[in-house]
């Protein structure tokens, strides 16, 4: 292996290759000691590189033990003679060339005890010899020359504290002096020095201290309560927080340091404090680092690159994986797993640092740090730090800002004005309301991460500048895919575009090009009808004006899919509708190639009405209930669980109950609206058909929770959309496959939980009522009537029978 591919393993696996090149020298000690004593020595990912590419530069290192090199090398050759290594050499000293067993450093240089003490002239004997003391002045003093002060130092501060707060007490006082130098009696007698000098120091102007110990003696001395003690704070920010940096004389809190050491990074242009160089010696911000795909590793939970959050015992954990304690959150009181906040120091779970609210205090819109759910605080309001909190250049509004320049609401303005304005600067009295929208919208930072996301800028770009007219119609010639359909949702919600069915006009756009496809112009022509006058007619009489569901546009896609392929069929076999015949129809219904049998037959039907075929049967499969087993004691283990399981999503928790009490699909769940939520005189009620149903109390608490907190996914996230259950796209509910998803992810089988419901609720009501109560036909609940042996209508009769008056009866004799 060369230096260079060496060099780019010690990046990969510096551990490894440590190892190998330890093993090469040394025969007697087995890879995996010298692995366990290299991984004990090198420590962190930064260090062990560092190891790993000085002695991929110098092997020999490791037999001659000379330096110039890194002090992590000295204390490898150390640990590794005493794990028993014989080949690998001892640490020598750089000037008289000893042996070393500890080792002291200059530079990359190593010296043993005697050579590497500094030597100095003692300032009161005058001659040079190795410094041992400093006295209280500064100067050097040699190991005969100690400055010695034969009083108590504990008595002497005691005497400077009693000036400030008399009474002080003198144990106090002392143990406080103790424990800020426990093991070093000399540093003790400096503090009583550097105080007598300078009482002040005490009093307000700890920064000026000379010493840190002398800020952990007033930190001592605050927590023992002695009066008149003040804990100073940083210079610079005017904040009490730990300062123990020194910087231009004076001891500043670590931001401060971070800022005085601020570098523009070579890769990213972030001025911030380096957090490491590259091989060249240029600056390196944190984020790069992190991010660097060097310094990415695979996660033992997700088994993808990633960057390591944390490392455990089995190896490192992504950020996405990182495991959260289970605390019991200070903000909405839920069991869940939490992070402790930053501003209280108190547990807040992921939802309640997602969340968004009106702040109590202030009545703004924003990131909620304290309070209840009932009564959310923000950060400002929680801590009301000036510097912490930094005003807004452009708005004045008190913003933590992560970066000089304007807030995120203020950047999303002009980011919008920017996409929307012409060349005049003028923004198109329709665009504006859009501009309004978003720039108002409670969420500005997903805002402005939606308008950076593929072609989003570009459409508004082009819709402002007026390359792009201003309808739906030119919206259709964009490529189709999500982004444009969310850009035309959104431009929809904020009224620059006319409302209109996307359901029934990406049918009509599939169904032109389905037909458009066939191959004969005879099959198109029936195709032609078929959907126009059929399916399509079928649909908009049904929907009586509503948008149509995605279970109605599945619905028609399959019917016109099993025509095409049964005529596909006909014409691979030289025959058409006019001359099949039923030997032929149920040779195609017994191939292996048929697909969609069910649905075929309806358009064979309607061929036989239309006079297109002739002498075919195709008879329609009636329903005669249902196919599967019903587990109903399954079905209510589930409901019981979405009862009382706190930490599941209050909204899968409704809808989920909707599912398996009241036999609800996921597509009539996600079209409710708040309007169908009714509370009066203390009852909640919903309203799932023509008469409303009376919820007991734990769904009823559910459903006023999910009218109260609802929010969309949407990027205008409009709070004020009638949706019960909001997804999304600004104006439209959850589609019914997101939350036939989200029920799936709780356990529910769909088919069979709401056949379980229905069939339990048809033996329990009469038809009429299971129809008018749950919004289903009332064919269909006749259906199920009878396919649960309750057929109502028998004992209908049977009571009205014997309630009716009955005719008298005529006896023999009696008078008429």
């Amino acid at each position: 292996m060369t230096t260079a591919d060496q060099l780019d393993r010690a990046v990969a696996d510096p551990i490894g290759l440590i190892t190998d090149l330890v093993t090469d020298v040394e025969k007697e000690l087995g890879a995996e000691r010298i692995r366990a004593v290299a991984t004990v020595v090198a420590g962190g990912r930064a260090k062990s590189r560092s190891l790993a590419k000085a002695l991929a530069m110098r092997p020999a290192l490791l037999t001659d033990g000379r330096s110039p090199a890194p002090r992590a090398i000295g204390d490898l050759l150390i640990a590794l003679r005493k794990a028993g290594a014989s080949a690998i050499a001892a640490p020598v000293c750089a000037e008289c060339g000893k042996k070393l067993r500890t080792l002291q450093r200059k530079g990359q240089d190593w010296y043993c005890g005697v050579c590497g003490q500094e030597r100095a002239e003692c300032t009161a004997c005058g001659n040079v010899r190795r410094v041992s003391f400093r006295d209280r002045k500064g100067p050097p003093r040699c190991k005969m020359c100690p400055d010695n002060d034969d009083r108590d130092p504990a008595a002497v501060v005691h005497e400077l504290i009693t000036a400030i707060a008399p009474g002080a007490d003198g144990d106090a006082v002392a143990e406080a002096l103790r424990r800020s130098a426990p093991h070093r009696p000399h540093h003790r007698q400096r503090v009583v020095w550097v105080l007598e000098e300078n009482p002040r120091l005490l009093t307000g102007e700890g920064h000026l201290a000379p010493h840190r110990a002398i800020l952990r003696f007033i930190d001592l001395l605050h927590e023992a309560g002695v009066a008149g003690i003040v804990r100073p704070g940083c210079p610079r920010r005017h904040r009490v927080v730990r300062i123990d940096k020194p910087l231009d004389g004076q001891r500043v809190c670590r931001n401060c340091i971070a800022k005085s050491r601020i570098e523009e990074c070579v890769r990213c242009g972030a001025r911030r404090e380096p957090a490491t160089r590259d091989a060249d010696g240029r600056p390196l911000c944190p984020s790069c680092l992190v991010k660097d795909p060097a310094n990415l590793e695979t996660c033992i939970v997700c088994g993808e690159s990633r960057m390591v959050s944390n490392r455990t015992a089995d190896g490192p954990i992504c950020p996405n994986c990182r495991p959260l304690p289970i605390l019991l959150c200070s903000i909405c009181g839920r069991t869940a797993p939490c992070m402790l906040s930053k501003l209280t120091g108190l547990p807040r779970c992921g939802g309640c640092d997602r969340r968004q609210a009106h702040c109590t205090g202030c009545g703004r819109m924003r990131g909620i740090h304290s309070g209840t759910a009932d009564a959310p605080v923000c950060g400002p309001c929680t801590t009301p730090d000036a510097e912490l909190w930094r005003p807004c250049p452009t708005c004045g509004q008190a913003e933590r800002l992560h970066a000089p320049g304007p807030c995120p609401r203020c950047s999303l303005k002009q980011r919008l004005h920017e996409l929307l304005a012409d060349g005049t600067g003028s923004i198109n009295p329709k665009l504006q309301l859009l501009h309004d929208a978003l720039g108002d919208t409670e969420r500005a930072g997903t805002a402005m991460r939606w308008l950076s996301k593929g072609i989003v800028s570009t459409v508004l770009s082009d819709l402002g500048s007026g390359r792009r007219p201003l309808t739906h119609k030119a919206l259709d010639e964009l490529p189709e895919g999500k982004v444009v359909e969310h850009i035309r949702s959104v431009l929809v919600a904020t009224g620059v575009l006319p409302q209109r069915d996307e359901q029934m006009v990406r049918l009509e756009r599939h169904v032109k090009d389905l037909v458009s496809s066939h191959a004969t112009a005879e099959g198109r022509k029936i195709l032609h009808r078929y959907a126009t006058w059929h399916l399509l007619r079928r649909l908009r009489r049904r929907s009586r004006g509503k948008d149509i569901t995605h279970y109605q546009i599945t619905v028609a896609r399959q019917h016109l899919r099993a025509a095409v392929h049964l005529l596909d069929w006909l014409e691979e076999h030289n025959l058409t509708l006019a001359t099949c015949r039923q030997a032929d129809l149920e040779r195609w219904m017994t191939s292996d190639d048929a697909r969609h049998r069910r649905e075929a037959g309806h358009f064979v039907r309607w061929t036989l009405a239309q006079k297109i075929a002739r002498d075919l049967s195709f008879p329609a499969v009636r329903w005669n209930g249902p196919s599967q087993a019903m587990d109903d004691e399954a079905r209510w283990d589930t409901a019981r669980r979405l009862l009382h399981d706190d930490t599941l999503k209050p909204e899968d928790r409704f809808a989920g109950l909707l599912l398996l009490l009241y036999a609800q699909w996921p597509a009539a769940i996600s079209r409710l609206t708040i309007d169908h939520i009714e509370e009066t005189d203390g009852a909640v009620r919903i309203r799932l058909g023509a008469v409303p149903v009376e919820l007991p109390a734990p769904v009823a608490d559910l459903a006023l929770q999910q009218v109260a907190v609802r929010r969309s996914h949407a990027v205008l996230a409009q709070t004020d959309s009638p949706w019960l259950f909001p997804g999304g796209q600004p104006g439209r509910p959850i589609s019914a496959w997101a939350m036939g998803e989200r029920l799936r992810k709780l356990g529910i089988r769909l088919a069979e939980a709401r056949s379980t419901a229905l069939f339990q609720l048809a033996t329990e009501l009469p038809a009429a009522v299971l129809a008018r109560t749950l919004g289903i036909d009332i064919t269909v609940a006749v259906k199920w009537q009878r396919a649960a042996a309750g057929d109502w209508a028998a004992y209908a009769a049977e009571v009205s029978r014997r309630t009716s008056p009955q005719p008298p009866i005529h006896k023999p004799g009696a008078p008429t």
